[in-house]
């Protein structure tokens, strides 16, 4: 038989050898660097490992790891070095840090969008209500008489300022931007209610040519007119505005534009949520949207509708007047 081949001798690896000290140092600067870079990483490791050596030896690591990594950028800076990574795959926690960045499609949530209450914080403390603006078109009437009634024996100045005929979708008579601007600077009213909707309906111009009313694009204009007004009447998170709804009218026709218009108010003040409240008449008046010309007050039914068909008449208002002063008095210090 013939002999097996005798194995290939074994080669060493040909090159500088290392010696054992070099690869201490190579061991430390690897975990120096896992320190610096990686800190915080090491301790959220260890504090999610589950009881059991493993996690006590993270977190023993973790700890003054996470320590020294806090005092300096590296890990910020590792942070922005890998963030390609996440913006390559078109979501991830990356693209949030920039939700409110110019371009970016989603405009930033301001603090004023949520009311200390949602958030289980204690309230603003109370002030005097020392001047009330009450405006809007004709369904602000006689709500203003009343509410200057109510209040002239509080020290409350109430500027009654209605203007018939207009709306913010009917241009012509007024232009609500610009009269919500000169009310605020001739007054500067710590509180503002508005009632507003008996005319509108009118088109609203639009970047493709006039929008028809009533659906999502008109409700839509007309919520970005209703919000400018907000943020102007709000003087900068000073004042208060409380914006009612539209009780159903009558009129089928009319109920889809009141419907459209209530819609838009909601999404009006939402950024608005800390100084601006809506005040749901439709509810109060009209449950389910469903047109009704009387309602219990005082245990007794009463009529609360103008013939018309949409206005409240002199009963009607002391009832939405009930609503507002308690409105009111959850933020002022009104009797």
């Amino acid at each position: 038989m013939p002999e097996p081949p005798e194995s290939s001798p074994l080669h060493p690896p040909s090159g500088r050898r290392l010696p054992a000290r070099d690869a201490v140092i190579v061991v430390l600067l690897a975990v120096l660097l896992l320190v610096l870079f990686e800190g915080p990483s090491i301790r959220h490791a260890g504090q999610d490992q589950q009881p059991g050596a493993e996690r006590d030896v993270l977190r023993a690591l973790g700890a003054p790891a996470g320590w020294v990594a806090d005092r300096l950028p590296f890990d910020e800076a590792s942070d922005d070095a890998l963030a390609f990574l996440e913006d390559d795959q078109g979501g991830g926690a990356g693209t949030f840090g920039r939700a409110g960045a110019a371009g970016a499609g989603v405009p930033a949530v301001p603090s004023s969008s949520f009311d200390p209450a949602q958030l289980g914080e204690a309230a603003p403390a109370k002030r005097p209500l020392g001047k009330l603006l009450v405006t809007g078109d004709s369904l602000s009437m006689p709500l203003d008489a009343e509410l200057a009634r109510r209040l002239v024996g509080e020290g409350v100045d109430v500027d009654r300022d209605p203007h018939v005929g207009t709306g913010l979708s009917k241009e012509g008579l007024a232009d609500w931007g610009e009269l919500a601007a000169r009310q605020t600077r001739r007054d500067a009213p710590d509180a503002v209610v508005m009632f507003v909707g008996a005319n509108e309906g009118f088109d609203l111009p639009g970047a493709r040519g006039p929008i028809r009313c009533c659906g999502a694009d008109w409700a839509a204009a007309w919520a970005f007119r209703a919000r400018s007004m907000i943020e102007t009447y709000r003087q900068g998170g000073r004042a208060r505005v409380y914006w009612l709804t539209v009780p159903a009218p009558r009129d089928s026709g009319r109920a889809r534009i009141s419907r459209a218009v209530n819609a838009a108010i909601g999404v009006a003040a939402e950024p608005y949520r800390a100084q601006a409240r809506v005040l749901d008449m439709a509810a109060l008046f009209t449950p389910g949207f469903r047109y009704r010309d009387a309602r219990d007050v005082g245990g007794r039914r009463a009529l609360v509708r103008e013939p018309d068909g949409i206005h409240l008449n002199a009963r009607g208002a002391a009832v939405a007047a009930d609503a507002v002063v308690d409105a009111l008095r959850r933020d002022f210090e009104v009797r």
